[in-house]
Order: C-alpha cells, then sequence, then structure tokens
C-alpha cells in the first residue's frame, strides 16, 4: 500500500540522517570547550568564563596572564589559530545545512501528502522549529563572532546530537497521525475512494521521482563537506597535541579530543 511506502520513506529520512552527516564514517572527534571566534580572537571557554585566548594568531593567554612564547611557539600556535580561524565558521554553516537538509526533506515529504492546511501539519512545523532552534542555541553566529558549545561532533555532518534527532523523532511521531488521517479519510463512504486513492498514488510517485534526485545530491554534498571537516579536526588535534606538549600553561587544555 502507498502509505507503507510513505512511512517507511519517512523513518528511512530519519533513521539515515546520521550517515547522510557522517558520511559512512564516524568522526572521532570532540569538543571539550566551547570556542568563541572573530577576526583577531579565540577564545576558550567553560561555563561562559574565558579560560584561554589567542589574540591576533600569536599571542597566547591563559587565565588572564600573556604567556611568553619562542619563535617555534608561535609558528606553531600561528597554524593552530589559522586553522580554528578557517574551520569554526565553516562548522557552523554544516551544522546549519544538515538539521535544515533534515528538516526541509521531512517537511517537503509531509507537505506533499496532507497539504499545508491540515491539522498535524502545524504540530510538525513547531516540531522541526524546535529542532532548528536548538542546533541554532549549539552553533551561534552574531556580528562576526562564531560559538560553538562543547560536547560531542560524532555525527560530525550534521551535528544531531540526541536532543535533536528525539526532537525530529518526535516530529514525526506527531505527523504520522496526520497521515493516519489523511488516508483513513480515503476510505470514507463517498463514492471516489478509488479515484482517490489512484490520486495519492500519482503524488507519491511524482514526489519520490522528485526526491529522489535532490536528497542523493544535497547528502552528496554534505557527505564531501563533512569528510573535509573530520580531517581538519583530526589535523588541528594533533597541532593541539604538539603545542600542550610545548607550552606548559597550554597543557591542561585538551580542547579538541579523540573519542574511542
Amino acid at each position: 500500500m502507498r502509505f507503507t511506502i510513505l512511512v517507511m520513506f519517512l523513518v528511512m529520512i530519519m533513521a539515515s540522517s546520521p550517515d547522510v552527516m557522517a558520511g559512512g564514517k564516524k568522526c572521532k572527534i570532540d569538543l571539550s570547550y566551547g570556542l568563541v571566534v572573530n577576526k583577531n580572537h579565540i577564545r576558550v571557554v567553560e561555563e561562559s568564563r574565558t579560560v584561554a585566548q589567542v589574540n591576533y594568531r600569536e599571542q597566547l593567554f591563559i587565565g588572564g596572564r600573556q604567556v611568553e612564547l619562542n619563535k617555534e611557539q608561535v609558528k606553531l600556535l600561528r597554524e593552530y589559530a589559522d586553522g580554528l580561524h578557517y574551520v569554526v565558521p565553516k562548522m557552523i554553516v554544516l551544522a546549519s545545512e544538515g538539521v535544515d537538509f533534515a528538516i526541509d526533506t521531512i517537511d517537503q515529504v509531509y507537505l506533499g501528502i496532507v497539504g499545508a492546511e491540515h491539522d498535524s501539519y502545524e504540530k510538525l512545523h513547531k516540531a522541526m522549529k524546535r529542532a532548528r532552534d536548538e542546533i541554532r542555541e549549539k552553533f551561534r553566529y552574531a556580528s562576526d563572532h562564531y560559538f560553538v558549545a562543547p560536547g560531542s561532533l560524532e555525527q560530525v555532518d550534521d551535528f544531531v546530537d540526541q536532543q535533536i534527532e528525539e526532537q525530529l523523532g518526535a516530529a514525526i511521531s506527531t505527523s504520522l497521525g496526520g497521515i493516519l488521517t489523511a488516508i483513513g479519510g480515503l476510505s470514507s463512504a463517498d463514492g471516489n475512494t478509488e479515484e482517490r486513492m489512484r490520486a495519492l498514488s500519482k503524488r507519491l510517485e511524482a514526489m519520490s521521482m522528485q526526491l529522489e534526485q535532490e536528497v542523493e545530491n544535497r547528502a552528496d554534498n554534505l557527505r564531501d563537506k563533512a569528510r573535509w571537516y573530520c580531517n581538519k579536526m583530526e589535523h588541528l588535534n594533533v597541532l593541539e597535541d604538539q603545542l600542550r606538549a610545548s607550552v606548559e600553561q597550554f597543557a591542561p587544555f585538551n580542547i579538541i579530543v579523540e573519542t574511542q
């Protein structure tokens, strides 16, 4: 039955989103501190307090005091800071693209079945807005300041942590009732059941063909970005370890960490 196909498609979207984001590879990188990046500064944040800072890519401050560095240490700090200045803004864009990809696909499928006028569509729309708000709280951008909250970045391409996944899961759960209602209306005794079923079947087939290419193209693009991001963060983790080994005051700050 076409309804079963639709439900399976919706479930597959949700089940596959971490793979889309991770590109088939689990990125084993976390952040143990928050990061705030602007044009000239990098702040390492713990519970809203700046515990370390890099100014102009070559000055290191720990606890508000500047650390004296030799030439080799400045060179290492500059390479590390250049990487963070480059990757953090792109990380935030990637997070936004990932969650928009998942939400837009769900929205498009559901809208094509029940329409915007159906009561359950508003419930789905609100649940998806909550998901967007949660991801934007973790990855923020304002006035040339980029903020990334600490926490797991395992599913690196969509950055959908457990709370976000649950929110999207709840969105699907609330929407399925609407689909059932819409499909149930097809069996009403109005003499047009077969005609309405054929119309629904045509809509589903047309929507499936349209979405297949769109989803595949966007997913491939996100996978490529995810691989780039993960490789970049792994390289920065190596630089950070070298810097921690070289600068005693920076040693306690294991900002980028590798998970199992």
